[in-house]
């Protein structure tokens, strides 16, 4: 335990460094994804949806490395974009599909995702690849482009990129925002899985990404290694901590991610507030020259999702048995550029948005992540004596495997009484581990056991804290 802590100090003062990229796995006992070594993966996704679809060359580098640097881990992203992306070209010029065809890809089309799914891999990130966004196969959500798969097609077009790619480091996400809510998508969607499996002769995972508020483990296919569920936009505080406690309990047991929480700097119940019959989709008086939302504008009523929220996500689903969670900004999912179109209005641009407060904290979740991996712990709310809410009051608890650390977030940074009968040994150190900044307080020693409570060193909105309890010697490291 020692060299954990010593990992501990060098982690929270150095920058989180690119890692090498291997093939993924699911571990034995189905909780967590892992690498090649066996050792365990941390999914720390962004959704940048139309990454492929909306940047060149240059910007996409920026993005990547951008990324790369803060401590992300996957980029999740749509060949089929949303935004009109079998008519609307790439920067180059190119569509996807020739005659919207799935049997015909336009290679040149593919030759820029090519550049940027190597690009990733080389600065040690995994592409969790959509073929397509799932408005393209038949479902009760219609988008701007035609349906065009059927399962013949999907089947050719699964092979095509599991030929293509099958060797690249690629996590596979079918889906896009959809349930699959009848007999012939299901058929495509499986059509296209065994496409990409019989190329891909299994080298990569492979799940599905739902609608707001649902779960991949619905479906029980067995082409899904790991489920995804998607908490999404529909109020703050979201009770990710629910799926994550259904998944847990499903039969067989998958891992899973929250693919797709509430994103930094998009409106609450957006979708009360946008009409999208019309072409303006806003009134074009809350919009500035730029087609940027106006700073003073009350257009959503219920306000903007901030980096408080992304902490408290990220944090309910981890010690909740998650085994990744994925951030979003609205700007950067659509690649919003100034003066240019949006699906959703946006407070900033895509490379002013990759700055946001919540982005940054990411990089603090890794080190906490990478000091306490996701194999040697496991979500135990019994260390919990105090009574705790299901919204902003709720306390998410984790507790070591082999019961020799505890991990306790303070949404709020409220009081917490703990069972410390559940850590082994009578001596238990305290620290403070700082979300927002990503900076450990010196540890306290206490010598009692039982319950005991514990005061964070703030408290209210935008005060959260990690309480992290170890019964190791960390006082006597240097």
């Amino acid at each position: 335990m020692k060299s954990i802590v010593i990992l501990m100090f060098a982690l929270i003062v150095n920058e989180v460094v690119f890692g090498q990229s291997t093939s993924l796995k699911i571990s034995q006992d189905k909780r967590y994804i892992e690498d090649q070594d066996g050792q365990p993966f941390l999914w720390l996704g962004d959704t940048a949806w139309e990454l492929f679809h909306k940047l060149n060359r240059e910007e996409a580098d920026h993005y990547l490395t951008k990324r790369a640097k803060q401590g992300f881990t996957v980029i999740q992203a749509v060949v089929l974009a949303e935004d009109d992306g079998l008519g609307k070209p790439n920067a180059y010029g190119e569509i996807p599909l020739i005659d919207l065809d799935p049997k015909k890809p336009n290679l040149k089309y593919f030759e820029h995702v090519d550049y940027i799914i190597e690009k990733a891999e080389k600065l040690g990130l995994y592409i969790a690849l959509l073929p397509t966004w799932a408005d393209k196969v038949p479902n009760n959500r219609p988008g701007i482009d035609p349906v065009i798969f059927n399962e013949k097609n999907a089947s050719i077009y699964g092979e095509f990129l599991g030929k293509r790619y099958g060797k690249r480091n690629i996590i596979w996400i079918l889906g896009g925002d959809r349930n699959i809510d009848n007999d012939t998508a299901l058929g495509v969607w499986q059509a296209m899985a065994a496409g990409i499996k019989k190329e891909d002769q299994g080298r990569n995972l492979m799940s599905y990404h739902p609608a707001g508020e649902n779960s991949s483990s619905s479906y029980r296919e067995d082409w899904i290694d790991f489920n995804i569920y998607q908490s999404g936009h529909a109020h703050r505080y979201m009770p990710v901590y629910r799926f994550a406690e259904k998944d847990a309990e499903q039969f067989p047991r998958k891992p899973f991610i929250d693919a797709e929480p509430a994103y930094e700097d998009i409106p609450v119940r957006f979708w009360k507030y946008i009409d999208w019959e019309s072409k303006e989709k806003v009134p074009v008086q809350i919009l500035d020259k730029n087609n940027l939302l106006k700073a003073k504008s009350t257009h959503f009523k219920e306000g903007f999702f901030t980096d408080h929220d992304v902490r408290v996500h990220a944090y309910w689903n981890f010690l909740s048995g998650a085994c990744g969670y994925t951030y979003g900004n609205n700007a950067v999912w659509q690649m919003f550029k100034k003066g240019g179109s949006f699906t959703i209005p946006c407070l900033t641009d895509w490379k002013e948005a990759l700055n946001r407060p919540g982005a940054h904290d990411i990089k603090h979740l890794h080190k906490i992540f990478s000091i306490f991996p996701l194999g040697m712990f496991k979500a135990d709310q019994s260390l919990i004596l105090n009574t705790y809410g299901t919204d902003n009051t709720y306390i998410s608890s984790a507790l070591a495997k082999d019961l020799s650390f505890a991990l306790i977030y303070l949404a709020l940074g409220q009081a917490v009484k703990v069972d410390l009968h559940k850590l082994k040994g009578d001596k238990i150190f305290t620290f403070w581990y700082n979300p927002r900044i990503g900076k450990l307080s010196t540890p306290t020693l206490i010598t009692q056991t039982g319950p005991f409570e514990f005061i964070p060193p703030s408290s209210g909105i935008n005060n959260d804290w990690l309480l992290i309890l170890t019964t190791s010697d960390l006082i006597q490291v240097p």
